[in-house]
């Protein structure tokens, strides 16, 4: 219960966080960027709920300790969401879901993979952003898997390629 309750206080400050970025994103005016944020805080918001439901059917009660921001540069803002989402991609969720293995709990597996899938994705989307911030000035559509979080500039397959959502149900953001 413990990393269940850490990945929902993780995601929960990562979908905060995201949208304090974006904001500033949009006052140095990168509405790519901007969108960027803000379809990777929906994702992280629906990562909270996801991992909150599990909590709530073990009869828990999911906290989340609040942190305040710290907003840099967009520049800096994306370089601190490529370093947490690769922490997440790398360290926080692979240990996770070694722990979640041994105790053969489907529940918490399901959930830790389909956040795991979607924060791979996000990594890759900073990155980009990052190489080409200049382009990142022009406005952009993400758009967002509901179940999964999963994020994409273009919702290319049909279905999700990590949960099976139709990419219909998508969410367009930007």
């Amino acid at each position: 219960m413990s990393n269940l309750q850490a990945a929902f206080n993780g995601e929960s400050n990562a979908h905060a966080r995201y949208l304090a970025f974006a904001a500033k994103a949009d006052v140095e005016g990168y509405a790519g960027t901007a969108g960027l944020f803000r379809a990777a805080a929906r994702a992280e918001e629906i990562h909270a709920g996801n991992h909150a439901a599990v909590i709530r059917s073990f009869g828990g009660s999911p906290v989340a300790k609040r942190e305040d921001p710290v907003i840099n540069s967009t520049r800096q803002n994306l370089q601190a969401a490529l370093k947490g989402e690769a922490y997440e991609r790398d360290v926080m969720y692979p240990d996770f879901l070694r722990q979640a293995t041994m105790e053969a709990n489907t529940e918490v597996l399901r959930t830790f993979r389909l956040a795991l899938a979607a924060e791979v994705e996000h990594a890759r989307l900073y990155l980009e952003a990052l190489q080409d911030l200049e382009s990142m000035k022009a406005s952009q559509t993400f758009y967002v898997c509901p179940v999964c979080g999963f994020t994409t500039r273009t919702p290319d397959s049909d279905p999700c390629p990590t949960c099976l959502t139709p990419k219909e149900d998508f969410e367009k953001v930007s």
